[in-house]
């Protein structure tokens, strides 16, 4: 059961806008703005952790007397990779995310991602400041096939999408089925070097866990069709980067649209900026205007639950994340704005 007024420490990072709603949060609770650097004098005592800067790594930092008192944490990010350690995962705190949040905007992306290749707008763009006329046919998006790695709600949202404008889906997941209502056919990703060729577009959005790191290989790459576009909007870990960069200047896969990396920021040496088949992206797939606005209210609305609660936390709170498989598995999801 929840105390009566908490005590809530957030976590934020320097230069990144604190929640816009901090007054309503207040009024509800005892905050404690801080960063990585003030996390252990704003944890002790605390109820609740909200880390807004969700990529810090603060919390397994500081584990340990500090934490005793923590009951609920929550990160304002789909993925918990950032989050999770093995101290957090054997305790009782409860963990939730953001899921819900980015699904549309990175479905969106995506399929804009699919559209620039087809149409050739990177070319196009390439001739417009060269002052060069030179016309082109371009692909048909419409008929067109895409497997999606991920069939959690990011993947779901990006499958309704190109499935509206005439792209043929199929999902990839942990278990093998034919009538899923998003994908249809969803294969084992266990076996995507048997699957991966018979696509025009491979989509990475699968959660970063210990059995989809470096998912997409050797193996997988070589067996995409020469000209298939992978794009990578999960995590960059997910693709074995130097697999990746020797795959693209062979010419055993296409293209590549990269919106996440296994460094970030990408460095300059890397030979990826360069590649004339390779479209970058500084991580920015989910941030489209007002997204820390939806964030902010998405943690008040689990806040509110909280309170309200005579259970524990586990039973009432949205996006409960499965601390072992490392994300919300068959949880209430609480997005926020209908619109994302």
């Amino acid at each position: 059961m929840a105390t009566q007024r908490p005590t809530i420490a957030i976590l934020g990072a320097d230069g990144v806008p604190e929640p816009a709603n901090l007054d309503e949060i207040s009024e509800l609770a005892t905050i404690r703005p801080c960063t990585a650097q003030t996390l252990p004098a704003a944890l002790t005592g605390a109820d609740v952790l909200l880390v807004w800067d969700f990529f810090s790594r603060a919390l397994k930092d500081n584990w340990g007397p500090a934490t005793a008192d923590l009951r609920w944490v929550h990160v304002c990010a789909a993925g918990v990779d950032s989050l999770l350690f093995d101290d957090l995962r054997r305790s009782d705190i409860v963990v939730t995310n953001a899921a819900g949040v980015f699904d549309r905007p990175i479905a969106e992306f995506v399929l804009a991602s699919i559209l620039a290749r087809d149409k050739q707008l990177h070319i196009s763009k390439r001739f417009q400041e060269q002052r060069t006329w030179q016309h082109r046919e371009t692909a048909r998006t419409e008929g067109s096939s895409a497997l999606v790695i991920g069939t959690g709600g990011i993947g779901r949202a990006t499958a309704r999408l190109l499935k509206a404008v005439g792209i043929r889906v199929t999902g990839a997941g942990r278990t093998a089925r034919s009538d899923d209502p998003d994908f249809g056919t969803v294969v084992p990703t266990d076996d995507l070097a048997e699957h991966v060729g018979g696509f025009d577009t491979v989509v990475a959005i699968a959660p970063l866990t210990p059995q989809t790191e470096r998912m997409i290989n050797a193996a997988v790459l070589s067996a995409m069709r020469s000209d298939a576009h992978l794009i990578n909007v999960g995590r960059g870990q997910l693709v074995d980067e130097p697999a990746l960069i020797d795959a693209l200047r062979s010419g055993d896969i296409g293209a590549a649209s990269l919106d996440v990396f296994t460094d970030e920021p990408l460095d300059p040496s890397s030979p990826l900026w360069a590649m004339e088949n390779v479209a970058i992206s500084p991580h920015m797939s989910g941030d489209v205007v007002g997204w820390r606005d939806v964030l902010a209210e998405q943690f008040l609305t689990n806040l509110r639950r909280y309170l309200d609660a005579s259970v524990p936390p586990a039973e009432v709170l949205g996006n409960v994340v499965d601390k072992d498989r490392g994300y919300v598995a068959g949880a209430t999801r609480t997005g926020g704005d209908s619109r994302l």
